[in-house]
C-alpha cells in the first residue's frame, strides 16, 4: 500500500472538512494539504535525568520479577499510557489521556530512550490514548471521538507539522451526546483483515435501561472495526462489554483478544475482571446483565433499573476471571524469543490497580499462558512491587505492555510518568 496511491488521494478528498473549536488554532486542514502550520521547528524535549529519574530508578529496586529477569527505566514519559512500537526504527509512540502523543526514540540502540518529545504538536489532541500501526507503517491515533492516520510517522516526526489523514472527523466516532469524561480512553489494533479495530467503553458505571439497545446498535460498550484510511465499512464486532482498555491480535490465528473492567460499587471482591476472545462478528459478552462467569448485575443495587432484563440466550463467558477491581488494561501477546519458553505466545496484562476497594490491589503485570489449542492456563503475577504493602500507596500503576524487536518488554506507567524495560538476562530459557 503506497502513500502516493492511497493516502494522498484521501487527503485531497478531505480538504473541505470543518474547523473545530479548540483551545489552540486548528491546523488539521492545513496539515492535510501538506502546508506549513508552525514556523517554530523546535520541540522541547522531556528531561531524562535528574531527581525524578533517580527516584523512579530507586522505586524499581522494589519490583519483584521471576528469576533471570530485570527491570530498568527506559524513559521518563509524562502520563504514559498505550504504546505503539515502530515497525522500522528503534522508537515508539505513546498515547495519553490528556492532549499529547509522545515520540520516544532510542537513537543508539542501548535499551534506554535518548529523546522524548511531543508528536505533531501543531495539532490539538483530545484524549489520544490509542496508538497502533498498520502493517505498512501508518500510525493510527484514536482519540475520545476522532480518528487520525499519520503516514510514515516514525520518519517524519521531527518537526511540529506532520502529514495527516482524517479517518473519522471530530464527533463522529460516537454520538456527541454520548461523550463523557468517564471511560473515554480508546484502544486500537489493525486486524489481519487490514481493518482498524477500536474499543469503545460505555460511559456509565452501568448503562441505564434506555441506553442498552442503543449502545449495542452503535458499538458503545463493544468493539467496532472500519477502514483505517477513511472510516468506511464500519461494523460492530462485539457487544456486551463494559469498558475495554486493552486489546491485541493473536498472531497465530488473527483472533481479537481484549480485557474488560468490572462494575464498581458491588463489594471488594466482586465482580471479576475479564480476559476475552472474539470468535464471531456480533458476539455478546454478557454486559450489563452478567459479569464474569455468572455474576448478576441487572437488578442489583448497581443497576436497579435493569431488573427483569436478561442476557441473550447466547453470550460468551471470559477465558480468565481476574481478581476484582484490579483494572486490567493493556495486554499483548509475547512474540519475542528472548524470554523463557513458557512465556512465548502467552499474554501479558497490565493491571492498573484498584480505586474502588477497601484495601488496594493490583498495580502489577500479570501473565496468562496460552496453550497450543488456544486454551489458557492459570494467571500468575509476573511483576509486582508497584504497590507498597505497608502503606497501601502506589509507587506506580502499569497501563500497557508492548514487545520490542529485541525481545524485551516495555511497561508504561501513567502514575510515575515512565516507561520501564523488562529483559531476560538468565541463562536457562527452558
Amino acid at each position: 500500500m503506497k502513500f502516493t496511491k492511497i493516502a494522498a488521494g484521501l487527503i485531497v478528498a478531505g480538504l473541505a472538512s470543518a474547523t473545530f473549536a479548540q483551545a489552540r488554532p486548528d491546523n488539521l486542514s492545513t496539515l492535510k494539504q501538506f502546508k506549513v502550520a508552525t514556523t517554530d521547528l523546535n520541540i522541547p524535549v522531556v528531561p531524562q535525568e535528574g531527581k525524578n529519574a533517580a527516584a523512579i530508578r530507586e522505586n524499581l529496586k522494589k519490583v519483584k520479577l521471576p528469576p533471570g529477569f530485570k527491570i530498568d527505566l527506559f524513559a521518563v514519559v509524562p502520563d504514559a499510557r498505550h504504546m505503539a512500537v515502530a515497525p522500522s526504527t528503534n522508537m515508539l509512540f505513546v498515547g495519553t489521556r490528556k492532549t499529547t502523543v509522545w515520540a520516544v526514540t532510542d537513537r543508539n540502540s542501548d535499551g534506554v530512550a535518548d529523546e522524548v518529545k511531543s508528536f505533531a504538536p501543531s495539532l490539538k489532541f483530545t484524549n489520544p490514548n490509542a496508538v497502533c500501526w498498520t502493517k505498512d507503517g501508518f500510525l493510527l491515533v484514536v482519540e475520545h471521538n476522532r480518528v487520525l492516520n499519520f503516514p510514515a510517522a516514525e520518519f517524519f516526526y521531527e518537526g511540529p507539522d506532520v502529514a495527516v489523514i482524517e479517518v473519522v472527523p471530530q464527533g463522529k466516532l460516537i454520538p456527541v451526546e454520548e461523550e463523557s469524561f468517564n471511560h473515554g480512553a480508546r484502544t486500537c489494533r489493525i486486524g489481519n483483515d487490514g481493518k482498524l479495530y477500536v474499543t469503545l467503553g460505555q460511559p456509565y458505571n452501568v448503562q441505564p435501561k434506555e441506553k442498552v439497545a442503543l449502545y449495542e446498535k452503535i458499538g458503545i460498550g463493544g468493539i467496532v472495526r472500519m477502514n483505517a484510511f477513511d472510516g468506511s465499512q464500519r461494523e460492530v464486532v462485539a457487544v456486551g462489554i463494559r469498558n475495554s482498555v486493552g486489546m491485541d491480535i493473536n498472531p497465530k490465528n488473527g483472533a481479537v483478544w481484549f480485557t474488560d473492567n468490572q462494575t464498581d460499587g458491588m463489594g471488594d471482591d466482586t465482580p471479576p475482571g475479564e480476559l476475552n476472545r472474539v470468535s464471531r462478528t456480533g458476539e455478546h459478552f454478557g454486559y450489563p446483565f452478567i459479569h464474569g462467569n455468572n455474576v448478576q448485575i441487572a437488578g442489583t443495587a448497581a443497576a436497579p433499573d435493569l431488573k427483569g432484563m436478561k442476557a441473550p440466550e447466547k453470550w460468551t463467558k471470559p477465558l480468565v476471571e481476574f481478581p476484582a477491581h484490579q483494572a486490567q488494561l493493556g495486554m499483548t501477546f509475547y512474540t519475542g524469543n528472548k524470554f523463557p519458553a513458557k512465556y512465548r505466545g502467552g499474554v501479558f496484562v497490565a493491571a492498573h490497580g484498584s480505586w474502588n476497594r477497601t484495601k488496594p490491589t493490583g498495580a502489577e503485570v500479570q501473565f496468562v499462558p496460552v496453550n497450543a489449542d488456544g486454551s489458557v492456563g492459570k494467571m500468575e503475577v509476573f511483576a509486582s512491587g508497584f504497590l507498597d504493602p505497608d502503606t497501601g500507596l502506589y509507587r506506580g500503576r502499569p497501563v500497557d505492555v508492548a514487545v520490542m524487536k529485541d525481545g524485551s518488554m516495555l511497561v508504561s506507567d501513567d502514575f510515575a510518568g515512565a516507561i520501564y524495560r523488562i529483559s531476560y538476562v538468565g541463562e536457562d530459557k527452558k
